[in-house]
């Protein structure tokens, strides 16, 4: 299964509409995953033309974001687990083995700074922000393959 991981889009004032790169790896997608801050619904509508998607709410979300703060579910059977905001970098990984003790990866967002850390048996992956890098030097998305209860790969890519 091929997985599109998407945070922090931040609709209309910086995605006005799928970035062409963003789109291109869309395409191949089995599902997309948006770790909040969408901001306005219409975004999850235009994502949902290309895979089925499943998204949290970002602290910038409007009242027209329908969905949950946090979502657990099974992703060819692995175990995934979502949330916007997951706190301070100090103690992160720590925080969210708490809060999602039966994760195999736990997708946030919020920071805009993407990072992809492995540790005893859960990875955490925020995919940064595909239109508003701020002080990265791209913008970027998440690519994970899973089969079979396992993700094979994970990478954070450049779009900008």
């Amino acid at each position: 299964m091929n997985v599109v991981v998407l945070s922090d889009t931040h609709a209309p004032r910086r995605w006005k509409s799928c970035p062409p790169r963003v789109a291109e790896h869309l395409r191949g997608a089995d599902l997309i995953l948006h770790a909040g801050d969408v901001c306005v619904a219409t975004v999850l509508d235009e994502l949902a033309a290309y895979a089925p998607v499943h998204a949290v709410k970002g602290n910038n979300d409007g009242p027209d974001v329908d969905a949950p703060e946090t979502l657990e579910l099974d992703v060819a059977g692995l175990k995934v687990a979502m949330i916007h905001d997951s706190g301070a970098a100090a103690g992160r990984w720590a925080r969210m083995r708490r809060r999602f003790p039966a994760a195999d990866l736990v997708v946030f967002g919020h920071s805009h700074i993407p990072l992809d850390h492995y540790e005893d048996g859960l990875r955490i992956f925020n995919p940064g922000s595909p239109t508003d890098r701020r002080r990265q030097p791209h913008g970027t998305i998440g690519l994970l393959r899973i089969e079979e209860g396992r993700l094979l790969s994970a990478e954070i890519v450049p779009v900008t």
